[in-house]
């Protein structure tokens, strides 16, 4: 049996006329991390702030361990400080008047412990994150990234029961987010706590979460195991989410007795593809054929079942380059290692019936 430990259950949030979360449900399980993602304006970021008690919702309820912090029906809604939960900010908040210990211990104070147990607890969490002997130095003359660290100390050293990321690493360059992911996941395994996490940034959601949840206007698109909800785009929505070629083709007929449907996808280009489980589509109908970049092969010579195409926009982007390439009047991205190929060449593309997933427009998979 699931160790529960947050539950969300139809939860509602509204701005005057416009619903920012409609009918959320969700569970955490005990020492996992949860994944909120997507676009700017989803709702990702009210849910957070909902869960920690800094909004409050209009309907639903929230429990923390199996206690209601929040309940619309039976009037509960616990004040922040009373749900044990640390927050690291995106924008980090660190206080320019004190010093690193300072501003790590001072949940501690807040609290009511002695200054030397909770700059000696400052001192502890500050070697955990990897800040041992900043203690005295004034907490706004040190890089971004350590006053990433100062936050996540600050968070983590009351030992709160939740920890809620909100885009945490948002500010950070490219190299130190990538370090910090992993510093993050290690973190978690040594100390054991559970995460919520709010991005826009799929490679931080799939690096940090065991279950991802997607938003979309405010209520759920898909969620799942983060490797299920990667692997298999549920809707359009989610495919073009992730960057799929996403392209309109109209269905051929189902193959007996294998998962398998042939689409069109122009008048002179026809595939195999994987059916979604929610295609309900008859012969001759529009459906949308989806495939990753990735998956995409474009080489110089013919491969077996490969089309003719011709280059139509090339972008170096270091280790790898990603192409437009056009066949016939059907334009498909492709990501590859780089190899050179420049507007106007003639290239082969080839792709795997196993990589395409046709969707029913507008619907789930």
């Amino acid at each position: 049996m699931t160790d529960r430990f947050v539950h969300i259950s139809h939860l509602t949030k509204r701005f005057g006329d416009h619903t920012a979360v409609r009918n959320v449900s969700f569970e955490v399980p005990r020492g996992s991390t949860l994944a909120l993602l997507g676009p700017s304006g989803c709702g990702k970021t009210t849910i957070l702030r909902c869960l920690a008690g800094l909004e409050t919702p209009d309907g639903g309820t929230i429990e923390i361990a199996g206690i209601p912090v929040f309940d619309s029906a039976q009037r509960i809604d616990l004040m922040p400080e009373k749900r044990e939960l640390g927050i690291v900010f995106q924008s980090y908040a660190v206080w320019p008047h004190m010093t690193v210990a300072e501003n790590v211990a001072f949940p501690l104070k807040v609290r009511g412990m002695g200054k030397a147990e909770r700059l000696e607890r400052a001192s502890r969490m500050l070697d955990i994150v990897g800040l041992k002997g900043f203690e005295h130095r004034s907490a706004t003359l040190v890089s971004g990234g350590q006053q990433q660290r100062i936050a996540l100390a600050r968070a983590l050293v009351a030992e709160p029961r939740l920890v809620l990321f909100d885009e945490a690493l948002s500010n950070l360059d490219a190299q130190l987010r990538e370090q910090m992911r992993l510093e993050l996941r290690l973190l978690q395994e040594r100390l054991g706590f559970t995460a919520i996490y709010v991005t826009h940034d799929q490679a931080e959601a799939f690096g940090l979460a065991d279950t991802v949840v997607l938003m979309n206007q405010g209520a759920i698109e898909t969620m799942g195991p983060a490797r299920d909800v990667f692997r298999r785009p549920a809707t359009p929505f989610v495919a073009r989410f992730f960057g799929l070629n996403v392209l309109e083709a109209t269905l051929l007929g189902r193959i007996e007795g294998t998962p398998y449907v042939e689409v069109a996808l122009g008048a002179h280009l026809t595939t195999r593809a994987r059916a979604g489980s929610g295609l309900v589509a008859s012969v001759g109908d529009p459906v949308l054929a989806c495939i990753r970049k990735e998956h995409v092969r474009v080489e110089q010579a013919p491969m077996p079942d490969s089309y003719a195409g011709t280059i139509e926009a090339a972008s170096f982007l270091g280790v790898a380059e990603e192409y437009i390439v056009k066949i016939d009047e059907i334009a498909i991205r492709a990501t590859r290692p780089a190899a050179g190929f420049a507007r106007g060449d003639s290239v082969h593309v080839g792709m795997s019936p196993d990589d395409w997933i046709v969707l029913q427009p507008g619907e789930t998979a």
